[in-house]
């Protein structure tokens, strides 16, 4: 391998620790490369090793990136927009990288969006047999009725077929509106929408929280930020 270097150096490029520090992981044979446990002295592709340290996924390619966004309402999920509305690469300009979306998040929808270069994340977390589930806060008109969270868990009939929530809990409520989480890991358009209203509870307001085990948090609308490297690693195992 021509572009080869010692796998203490590359782990340490990463971010995991000093070389000297490395040597000691590798030494423990706690890193393994392609699925084998690594020896000192072995030599690795940065761009195209598989390296895991203690069981989790660490990239060592510095020129693959994973953002987070909160895209605001009103924004479309995508770069640019023909109709000249505003869209994502509005908000992108101090990311340096050419990047694309993951998944989508209709105009009048917000929250959070990941963003990547690394395509074969990306076609994981968006292939539904992976099942990478989605978190979502709905407002939607209250008192909402008992027995709600069960209709939606057992399967609700659409016209494209019937679908079903992985979760579903009242998070407030006040007279005329409640606040209503639904985690699902289906990527129909509008399928939250579509299962509230199905049910006789139109959303006035959807903001997507979480995605597998990627949180929003406290991003605030219109503003990204890097992953870090357990995020990364999560995401990696949430796809296996």
């Amino acid at each position: 391998m021509p572009d080869a270097e010692r796998l203490q150096k590359v782990l340490a490029a990463a971010g995991i620790g000093s070389r000297r520090a490395c040597e000691e992981l590798i030494d423990a044979g706690r890193v393994t490369v392609g699925g084998k446990i690594a020896t000192l002295g072995d030599k690795v592709d940065a761009e195209t090793a598989e390296i895991h340290v203690d069981g989790e996924r660490v990239v060592t390619n510095t020129d693959l990136v994973y953002l987070a966004m909160n895209k605001p309402r009103g924004v479309v999920s995508t770069m640019d927009d023909e109709r000249g509305r505003a869209a994502l690469a509005d908000y992108l300009d101090r990311v340096p990288q050419r990047v694309f979306h993951v998944g989508r998040l209709d105009a009048d929808s917000e929250g959070l969006l990941l963003l990547t270069n690394d395509g074969a994340i990306a076609h994981r977390l968006t292939h539904p047999s992976f099942g990478v589930a989605k978190t979502y806060l709905c407002e939607v008109p209250g008192p909402v009725r008992r027995g709600l969270g069960k209709q939606l868990m057992s399967g609700v009939e659409l016209d494209d077929g019937p679908a079903r929530a992985d979760g579903f809990r009242v998070v407030d409520s006040i007279p005329g509106r409640v606040l209503v989480e639904v985690v699902i890991h289906e990527g129909r358009n509008h399928i939250v929408r579509r299962l509230l209203a199905e049910c006789g509870y139109p959303v006035t307001r959807l903001v997507r929280t979480a995605i597998g085990p990627i949180r929003l948090g406290d991003l605030k609308p219109g503003r990204t930020r890097r992953l870090n490297r357990g995020e990364i690693a999560a995401l990696f195992k949430a796809v296996a």
